[in-house]
């Protein structure tokens, strides 16, 4: 199947290049972008020798014409402007911006300053969390590729949320990211020398993930109360970590929580659960789909604890954009993701 990608000179059109490069059946047949076309090698050197790819403006038309698939790794603000453009041709869609996550047009323009997509594309978009929402990314042929934050915190609390195993007024996430999650654009605050042997929280109590995240807990359980969400910037490159404080409704010790969540995920193969006292850390992660999650019941407190790490270039963007177009093309959803984790 061929494929096509636009916004390749960004982290995520490069990481999806990177694996679909080495996918057994799809092929990239061109990649897209809004600035200057050079060959590929030339923005991502590493690349040089490996393709002769150019960057292509993009014509929807001529790209649908070529092309089953094409995965959309704009900015959100762009990729609203550029699906309506290849919504009546046919070709799959993955859109791997914010722009078709909520389903409230307002509520995007509250939290992403831009304007939203037209309703009839955004009832139209799949939400594509790949392991609770795969019968209708199969039926679809417009996915909406979750956020990185949203995919660490929502697969750490999909199992208790839906067993109903939590006080629903009380969730507390603080999360963590490397500073690739920021993009390649040019940022003071991203400098190495204001980064380097640094920690910093932003964005406090208002990241435009937020709505995202309600959006679904609330499908899962009406009941759950706003959350309070916070992200810090890690000096590293890759990774997430969001360590999750929820109040059990009920005495339910470590052993049996990891039985259910191991059960939950049964199925599911790229999120790994930890055994009793051990704890992932974002390198276990590095550069691969998979989900590592540790759990902790806390009887002093009746609180559980959830450590949720992921690669937010990978199962945060690319690798689950790659899972989902495996899944609405009947493939197993491992193919070509089976990347061990680089570590050290």
């Amino acid at each position: 199947m061929q494929v096509s990608i636009i916004g390749t000179t960004g982290y995520g059109g490069g990481e999806l290049f990177r694996i679909l490069h080495h996918h057994p059946v799809f092929r990239v047949q061109s990649v897209h972008t809004t600035r200057d076309e050079i060959p590929l090698s030339e923005e991502f050197p590493h690349l040089n020798g490996m393709t002769s790819l150019k960057l292509e403006h993009i014509n929807a038309e001529k790209i649908a014409k070529h092309s089953d698939i094409v995965f959309i790794a704009a900015p959100s603000g762009v990729s609203s402007k550029l699906v309506p453009a290849f919504a009546h041709t046919g070709i799959q869609i993955i859109d791997l911006s914010g722009d078709l996550r909520l389903t409230d047009g307002e509520l995007y323009r509250k939290w992403y300053k831009h304007e939203p997509i037209g309703s009839n594309l955004l009832e139209k978009a799949v939400y594509g969390l790949s392991e609770w929402n795969k019968q209708k990314i199969i039926d679809s042929n417009l996915i909406a590729n979750p956020g990185c934050y949203p995919t660490a915190t929502l697969l750490g609390l999909a199992p208790v949320i839906k067993q109903k195993l939590i006080n629903p007024d009380m969730i507390i996430v603080d999360a963590k990211s490397g500073a690739s999650g920021a993009g390649r654009s040019v940022s003071k605050n991203l400098l190495f020398s204001e980064i380097n042997e640094n920690f910093r929280i932003y964005k406090v109590n208002e990241h435009q993930h937020i709505p995202e995240i309600q959006q679904q807990l609330n499908l899962w359980d009406a009941e759950i109360s706003p959350i309070t969400f916070n992200t810090h910037l890690l000096p590293i490159t890759r990774g997430i970590m969001a360590t999750i404080y929820v109040n059990l409704t009920e005495n339910i010790n470590t052993d049996r929580l990891i039985e259910l969540y191991k059960e939950q995920y049964s199925n599911n193969p790229f999120v790994r659960i930890r055994q009793k006292g051990n704890f992932p850390s974002v390198k276990e992660v590095s550069g691969s789909n998979y989900c590592d999650i540790g759990l902790h019941a806390d009887e002093r407190t009746g609180r559980l604890t959830i450590v949720s790490v992921i690669d937010n270039l990978m199962k945060g963007a690319a690798g689950q954009a790659v899972q989902n177009a495996n899944l609405m093309n009947g493939l197993n959803e491992k193919t070509g993701l089976e990347f061990i984790p680089m570590y050290p």
